[in-house]
């Protein structure tokens, strides 16, 4: 059985940092891009950040460039997501996903997709 499973989330103050992690079994996902989404309450799910398989690209929703990096360990089947200076905004289920196909999952349409972790961002 495929698997994503996310952890790392909880509640953190205002300008605190959090690291999500993602850890991938039932088959390798080394050659597949992998990302993060987020869903906050009463919201559509939308596209964090992404990173292609030999880690030499990634791309941010505008909103936390500058503040959150992926990041990932082909070795551990494992994708990251470090969160600094987070923002009560920032609150949301955080979903991992993987696609062979970067625009495919930077779309929303990865195959695979974890179940979620929250984070609670408090002012």
């Amino acid at each position: 059985q495929v698997q994503l499973v996310e952890s790392g989330g909880g509640l953190v103050q205002a300008g605190g940092s959090l690291r999500l992690s993602c850890v991938g079994s039932g088959r390798t996902f080394s050659s597949d891009a992998m990302g993060w989404f987020r869903q906050a309450p009463g919201k559509e799910r939308e596209f964090v950040a992404v990173i292609s398989w030999l880690s030499r690209s990634t791309s941010y929703t505008d909103s936390v460039k500058g503040r959150f990096s992926v990041s990932r360990d082909n070795a551990k089947n494992t994708v990251y997501l470090q969160m600094n200076s987070l923002k009560p905004e920032d609150t949301a289920v955080y979903y991992c996903a993987a696609d062979q196909d970067i625009v495919t999952l930077s779309r929303g349409g990865a195959r695979y997709w974890g179940q979620g972790t929250q984070v609670t961002v408090s002012s």
